[in-house]
């Protein structure tokens, strides 16, 4: 495999050298932003304050598609954009788009979900992706659906629809976007901040590097703030956001055993059962946040908000907070928009160039985050602030990574637990911290039976792996304990606590 620069020669060539683009943000956008910009040629570096892809990049649905409820608000652009973009990721990252069934069952008196509109709407959902769906579209009569959903609620059940989208691994798309970057010449650092930049021709930015608690000073000739939620605090920035809340929980499949994913409703809104190995990831909410973005908390009204769809929508089932073995949240930057309720905002995007360099991307889908990038370098590129224009973009031909680079080690259901993973993970992949490995790197801690277990033989791996003291892997065990809020207890299920080779079964805020 392809090694990437130690962290110390890194920060060193963001010192040393100055660049073309700087990126501000290692969420996917950013991360599809230096990619491109970096194979057409220019000189590129990002810089991410926490680690990679540890804001929404690791909190979402997982879902890569157009968007079933965004056609139903008539938003058409949105959707063809969406789902012609999902099947560009599964020719760039196969590995990490796999199709994916949905069944959308509609019941009488559901004015929002009427069954002959969900029949015209998945057969037009079908065109907008040119005929190339991953699968075409279907209806179910009542006992049709009952009979492939056992356990779905029956009263005023009229019958459904099956459409079909995309299932990824949300953080693991960011990270081999990242190290495809990487590869093409692109300087990547996580946990450094950019403070502030001023411009006199070309931008002088100050960075700080978070752990050695140092300053540097990086020289770019443009700037793209591609921050995610923090993306409307960065000096210069004339970005205006509107930050919403969803929040997901892993139940185990034996628990909850749907056979596909399945769309369930509370009035407009959506929310799904999303099968995901052994496990089941069930979400989201869609509320307005305005509490702090370092530590985002789930309550108890958000988990019985999921829970009270899902056991509407499966009586039988009568799940409890205490089923849930873990779960996330996150929050998605909408562009603003005061009016309407959270789920009605528009997902699209937005390109601003508020002063010569200063470039602000924010808003869109995981979906379109390729698209995204090439939209703004083709427009950083048409001003003419890089003072060439570099090569033609290449990065929906271009595939991220070459099999053998992902192999064992990126997918949609978790790696096996061993030592040579997690080396891995620290000499190629820029892990720092024990929940950089656990958390997005892996998704042991949200796929395991035993993540406690697991989390203190990958801190013992990862402190031979990193040279770290007893009392360093002893504080990163706690710093673990405290971002996933608490040791969760080991379970005694039967069958084996790791992913099995040969799993199946395979979803944006």
């Amino acid at each position: 495999m392809t090694a990437i620069p130690a962290r110390a020669d890194a920060l060193r060539a963001l010192a040393e050298s100055p660049f073309d683009l700087l990126v501000v943000g290692g969420g996917i956008v950013g991360a599809g932003v230096a990619r491109d910009a970096a194979m057409r040629g220019f000189k590129t570096a990002l810089v991410e304050q926490h680690d990679f892809a540890s804001g929404t990049s690791s909190r979402s649905s997982r879902l890569l598609h157009g968007g079933l409820r965004y056609l139903a608000q008539g938003r058409i652009g949105l959707v063809r954009e969406a789902s012609l973009e999902k099947r560009v990721i599964h020719e760039i990252a196969p590995h990490l788009a796999q199709p994916l069934p949905f069944l959308f069952p509609a019941y009488h008196g559901n004015r929002h979900w009427v069954l002959w509109q969900l029949k015209l709407g998945v057969k037009l959902y079908d065109a907008l992706c040119g005929g190339r769906n991953f699968g075409a579209s279907t209806w179910l009569s009542r006992s049709e659906a009952l009979q492939e959903i056992p356990g779905l609620a029956q009263a005023g059940l009229e019958g459904a629809v099956r459409y079909h989208d995309g299932f990824t691994n949300d953080s693991r798309l960011t990270l081999d976007t990242l190290r495809s970057a990487a590869r093409a010449g692109a300087t990547l650092a996580n946990y450094c901040r950019f403070h502030q930049a001023a411009s006199g021709g070309r931008w002088e930015c100050d960075l700080e590097d978070q752990l050695e608690s140092r300053m540097l000073q990086v020289r770019a000739r443009a700037i793209v703030n591609a921050a995610g939620p923090w993306a409307d605090g960065l000096p210069h920035s004339r970005v205006k956001l509107r930050l919403t809340k969803g929040i997901h929980l892993v139940l185990d499949r034996v628990r909850f055993p749907v056979p596909e994913a399945v769309v369930m409703t509370a009035g407009k809104r959506i929310l799904f059962a999303i099968p995901w190995g052994d496990r089941v990831i069930l979400g989201t909410t869609d509320t307005d946040y305005p509490g702090p973005l370092e530590q985002i908390s789930i309550q108890a009204q958000d988990i019985a908000a999921v829970l009270e769809v899902a056991n509407r929508f499966f009586p039988q089932a009568g799940l409890v907070e205490s089923d849930a073995l873990s779960s996330w949240a996150g929050v998605r930057p909408l562009i603003a928009n005061p009016n309407g309720n959270p789920s009605e905002i528009s997902r699209s995007h937005d390109i601003r160039n508020p002063e010569p360099g200063w470039w602000d991307v924010a808003g869109g889908k995981l979906t379109t985050y390729r698209l995204m990038a090439e939209q703004t370098l083709d427009r950083i590129v048409n001003s003419g602030q890089l003072g060439r224009r570099g090569r033609a973009c290449q990065t929906a031909k271009e595939p991220l990574l070459p099999p053998n680079e992902t192999a064992g080690v990126s997918g949609i259901l978790p790696p096996s637990l061993t030592r040579q993973v997690v080396e891995h993970y620290c000499a190629r992949e820029w892990a720092i911290h024990l929940d950089d490995v656990m958390l997005r790197r892996s998704g042991w801690h949200h796929y395991l039976d035993n993540a406690e277990t697991a989390a203190r033989q990958v801190a013992d791996w990862m402190g031979e792996s990193l040279g770290w003291p007893a009392a360093a892997r002893d504080a990163e065990l706690a710093r673990y304990w405290k971002v996933t809020g608490g040791a969760r207890a080991p379970r005694n299920l039967s069958g084996s606590d790791l992913p099995r080779k040969g799993d199946s079964f395979d979803f944006d805020q």
